[in-house]
């Protein structure tokens, strides 16, 4: 923290740390509305790296005042099932997690009723990683200057741009170890095939000549 703060406060902000936060911080936030029709069953997607701080904000707008005994519920799960959080007729609120593991998890709005009631109207807002960091807070806590709070942002930013890549780089290490692998099985597979062929046209020359020569067709 102390080499980003001398750098910075001699150079102002770095523009490529600025560049990178205008490129990279938007991906970690997840915004959308959607209709929700009765009794049905919807649910988002998204992949999050492992030890991420999770938050969101959900509002779920009922249109039929209260009739038909409309309820809806909120679930998060990852894929292997677990819930990570859960609301039984769910209107408005905050949720927060961190993560494990590297998952994708599920956020699943569901509504039930009865009648011919108006769709509700869903409103999600999810934040990951930096964006998820409430830095007013840690501002207030360890009573930081704007600047400084900048800062910490940006290298929490960057921090997470160095993760993403080692993940990237592990990602990309595995696959190559696949497809060597795969190779060397596909070679050693082909190997043992001619020498399954050969020995095969072998056997065949030897029994037709038996046959030939019990036949007397051949000396």
């Amino acid at each position: 923290m102390s080499g980003w703060s001398g750098l910075l406060s001699r150079r102002g902000p770095c523009p490529l740390a600025l560049l990178l936060l205008l490129l990279f911080g938007p991906s970690s936030v997840l915004a959308i509305s959607f209709h929700l029709p009765l009794n049905s069953h919807k649910c988002l997607r998204e992949e999050i790296h492992k030890d991420l701080l999770v938050t969101g904000a959900y509002e779920i707008t009922d249109q039929s005042g209260g009739a038909g005994g409309l309820r809806t519920h909120l679930k998060i799960t990852d894929s292997a099932g677990h819930i990570l959080y859960s609301k039984e007729d769910a209107s408005k609120g905050k949720f927060a997690f961190t993560t494990e593991d590297y998952d994708m998890f599920e956020v699943c709005f569901e509504s039930k009723g009865t009648g011919r009631i108006p769709d509700q109207l869903v409103i999600l807002d999810m934040k990951h990683g930096v964006e998820a960091k409430n830095y007013e807070e840690i501002a207030k806590v360890e009573k930081l200057k704007p600047l400084e709070v900048e800062l910490r942002r940006l290298e929490d930013l960057s921090e997470s741009i160095v993760n993403d890549f080692a993940y990237m780089k592990r990602r990309e290490e595995e696959m190559r170890d696949t497809n060597e692998s795969t190779n060397t099985r596909v070679l050693y597979f082909s190997i043992f095939s001619m020498f399954c062929l050969i020995g095969l046209a072998t056997w065949q020359v030897f029994y037709l000549r038996r046959f030939f020569k019990a036949k007397k067709l051949i000396e």
